[in-house]
């Protein structure tokens, strides 16, 4: 393959010459494909770890759901593990965002740690892989002592033994001297002691050792499963009330904002539906106790307020009836009645708004004495301020945990200063809300007295017996407003503690229905880890091929030097450097002539005796095979040829040959040996050999010397062909000198073993025309089919030309080809 002639009015090559690709992509592909059993060796490995993975490791999350209605004033009530709670305004969907923070909040998920015993958690163990059981799913509870210190995290056995008799086995070592008090809810250190031994007990018998005590209870119902081991771990209540509101979710439904879907994962199907069911079922029956604690306290507060109020209201009609008969005031005369309804109105605003101040006072009582369980509805205050709510509910949970406390801890102890903390800023919230009601209702008072200023104005004119008669009158219809409002709020009271239910209505409970785990994802799991398995050989690949600077690609090679290509020879599998004239009909053979028909475009077709030297970049790319080879070539073709063995510093043509190499070139330079004496015949009768004989000292002296140059021009008078065996180009500089003085010089390239970089030298030295008549042999190469070099151009045997077609082996893509035409009767 020659290039033809360059354009001349292209730009210098000097900056595009030598400069080979970082990323040869077309043979990433071909070394891709040519390693396609590493990929496969992945997937099936990322396959079978997925696989082991997911049977034996991965620990499925499931996840339940559960739908409710929310009635009226739902927030007014809801506190289900408080015995009192309070009516709020019904704005928007501010009860179930009251009731999504209660569901979400510590003082609710605490109460049904406590009140369910979720602190023990239940787990069984095969041969490799532990499975969290639901509490109802094991065929004992495991009930501890909460006023006995116990040990916590930390994995308890329960073997199952015939007649309901369980061996209780402790892990070998991890005994702690911090135990943990369900009672205080904090840590307490004992004496250190010693592992307690296993030991077997009865159903009902209490396990006692210095850091546990429990007993096992029959589960009425147990899961049909046999268990071969329960393992049972407690935690801490501050653990489990964490780790318990991290796994539940509150959402609204998007059409009706009344709707509630509460949702639960966990590790264990069943153990979320009954957490579900039950922490529902106990919202409701703590909301019907709820409902009627607060509307019995507010009957209560409005029945005293009415008597109060009725004294008052008989009073004033005393005053009005006396009034009336002594100053005989029954009709006067010319009276405005609009103004006096105006005042009338006015005067019944004023005795709300001072009926509900009355309200917030009590409520504010109840906060200052702590006695929240007196608490009123807040409906008589005309309180809507859920914040006030939330507050009021944390600062109660807070005097009951002071309580809790008072019995453990000293006054000055950090917990107590801790609760004390809170409690103050709780005060101070709920205290801010009520004072921002108390300006609200102070300010209405005043608007509305500086109305009823305006309308007394146009009284004035009225005589001072009427004046009186028409305050007695505006006394009386005042306080007949307040005890009207007070009666109607009795009323209402009254109708809900008689038909009090809980406004919290199930609409769809939570079911085992078999659902799938929703994590992890085993799917992406599996494809997660066969896919980096696989890019394990890519990165290597990559990284091999980005690290690799031998010369792999032909076509790279040209478009890179921009020096003529004479042929490209394929990988000889002949034990000795003679392929042309022992195996003549091979396909490397056939590559030869190519070269030697190629050659001719590098030399001028003159008849005259021509030089050719081969040289190459480093020592092992086959300089000497191609110029034995070249040189048997044009001696079978009937030209006068001589090889010469001029890399003095490594003779190796005579043993090809079996030549002896006592005398050669290197014996005629320095004069010990005339011509005729290291000129040597072979089997081929226009070829002759002359070895480079004994290694000298000084080879560069002997090959630049005046006799060498004459000894080459002395052969040029005798043979057609000189072919030249050289040094390499890349080691020493004898070649360079040599090249001067011959017509055409080879250049050969090793397939995969020649470096990019070791032909920027020649190639620069090329296009600088310091060296001329240049060609290239691509040596070694094997396509990547494994079959095929052709005649220098890489296309392949199989066709009966070559004597490697004997043993040619059809790849299998070809025979399913072939086999495919025959059957389909296409030649």
């Amino acid at each position: 393959m020659i290039p033809g002639k360059e354009n001349t009015n292209t730009p210098p090559l000097q900056d595009k010459v030598g400069s080979f690709a970082i990323f040869d992509v077309e043979h990433f592909i071909r070394r891709l494909l040519k390693n396609w059993y590493w990929f496969l060796l992945m997937a099936a490995l990322g396959y079978g770890i997925s696989w082991v993975y997911s049977k034996y490791y991965a620990q499925r999350v499931y996840a339940s759901n559960l739908s409710l209605s929310i009635s009226n004033s739902t927030a007014s009530y809801f506190t289900p593990n408080q015995s009192i709670n309070f009516i709020w305004g019904n704005t928007g969907n501010q009860d179930g965002v009251y009731l999504k923070k209660m569901l979400l909040s510590r003082s609710h998920n605490e109460y049904l740690v406590k009140q369910l015993d979720l602190y023990v958690n239940y787990a069984t163990k095969g041969l490799i892989k532990q499975t969290y059981l639901d509490k109802y799913d094991s065929p004992v509870f495991f009930e501890i002592d909460k006023s006995y210190s116990q040990q916590v995290d930390y994995a308890i056995t329960l073997i199952p033994k015939s007649g309901n008799r369980f061996e209780v086995v402790l892990p070998q070592d991890g005994e702690s001297t911090s135990l943990y008090s369900y009672e205080a809810e904090g840590f307490k250190t004992i004496q250190p002691y010693k592992r307690p031994a296993d030991k077997t007990i009865s159903l009902n018998e209490w396990y006692t050792s210095p850091n546990l005590k429990f007993r096992l209870v029959k589960n009425a119902r147990p899961s049909e499963i046999v268990f071969e081991n329960i393992i049972v771990t407690l935690s801490t209540v501050n653990n489990t009330v964490n780790s318990l509101v991290s796994t539940i979710s509150v959402d609204f439904d998007k059409e009706i904002s009344t709707i509630m879907i509460i949702g639960k994962k966990g590790y264990n199907l069943n153990g979320t539906v009954n957490f579900l069911n039950t922490s529902v079922d106990e919202l409701q029956k703590k909301r019907l106790i709820d409902r009627n604690v607060v509307d019995k306290n507010t009957e209560k507060y409005l029945l005293d307020n009415l008597a109060n109020i009725r004294k008052k209201l008989d009073s004033s009609a005393l005053v009005l009836n006396h009034m009336k008969v002594s100053e005989g005031l029954y009709n006067i005369k010319d009276r405005d009645e609009k103004s006096l309804d105006n005042i009338k109105t006015l005067d019944a605003k004023k005795a709300d708004f001072l009926t509900r101040i009355n309200s917030l006072n009590s409520i504010k009582n109840s906060l200052t004495s702590q006695n929240l369980d007196r608490m009123i509805s807040t409906n008589a205050a005309g309180v809507e301020d859920g914040v006030f709510n939330a507050t009021v509910s944390e600062l109660k949970n807070l005097y009951a945990k002071r309580r809790e406390l008072a019995l453990i801890y000293t006054p000055n102890s950090e917990p107590m200063r801790e609760i004390n903390r809170l409690i103050n800023e709780a005060r101070t919230n709920s205290t801010g809300s009520l004072r921002n009601y108390y300006n609200t209702y102070a300010n209405e008072i005043s608007k509305i007295d500086r109305e009823i200023a305006r309308a007394n104005v146009d009284l004035v004119t009225y005589p001072e017996k009427e004046r009186k008669y028409i305050d007695a009158e505006r006394g009386y219809n005042m306080i007949e407003a307040t005890y009207n409002t007070l009666l109607t709020k009795q009323n209402e009271t009254q109708i809900r503690v008689a038909t009090n239910k809980s406004d919290i209505n199930v609409i769809d409970p939570a079911k085992n229905l078999g659902q799938g785990p929703i994590a992890p994802n085993i799917t992406k799991t599996k494809y997660t880890i066969i896919g980096g398995l696989l890019l394990l050989p890519l990165i290597f690949l990559s990284i091999g091929q980005v690290l690799d600077n031998r010369i792999r690609n032909i076509k790279e090679l040209v478009q890179a030097t921009k020096i003529p290509l004479l042929g490209v020879i394929g990988r000889s599998s002949h034990d000795n450097n003679l392929t042309v004239l022992e195996q003549p009909r091979s396909s490397i053979s056939e590559a030869f002539r190519g070269i030697r028909a190629n050659l001719r475009f590098l030399h001028k077709e003159d008849n005259q005796s021509k030089v050719i030297l081969v040289t190459s970049s480093i020592g092992g790319e086959g300089k000497t095979y191609v110029s034995i080879n070249i040189a048997s070539v044009l001696g079978l073709s009937g030209k006068k040829t001589i090889l010469l063995g001029m890399d003095l510093r490594k003779p190796k043509i005579f043993g090809d040959f079996k030549i002896d190499n006592q005398y050669g070139i290197s014996n005629y330079l320095t004069g010990e040996v005339e011509m005729d004496k290291i000129i040597n015949k072979t089997s081929i009768p226009d070829l002759d050999v002359s070895t480079s004989g004994p290694i000298p000292p000084n080879p560069s002296e002997l090959l630049m010397s005046t006799r060498n140059i004459d000894f080459i021009k002395e052969l040029k008078n005798h043979y057609d062909f000189i072919i030249i065996d050289s040094p390499p180009v890349g080691l020493v500089a004898d070649s360079f000198e040599l090249m001067s003085y011959s017509d055409a010089s080879i250049y050969v390239v090793r397939h995969e073993y020649t470096e990019k970089h070791m032909l920027k030298m020649i190639t620069e030295k090329y296009h600088n025309h310091e060296v001329k008549n240049l060609g290239l042999v691509y040596n070694d190469y094997q396509a990547e089919n494994g079959y095929g070099y052709g005649y220098g151009y890489g296309y392949g045997y199989g066709y009966g030309y070559f004597e490697e077609d004997a043993n040619y082996q059809e790849p299998t893509l070809i025979k399913i080809r072939n086999k495919i035409r025959k059957l389909i009767g296409k030649n």
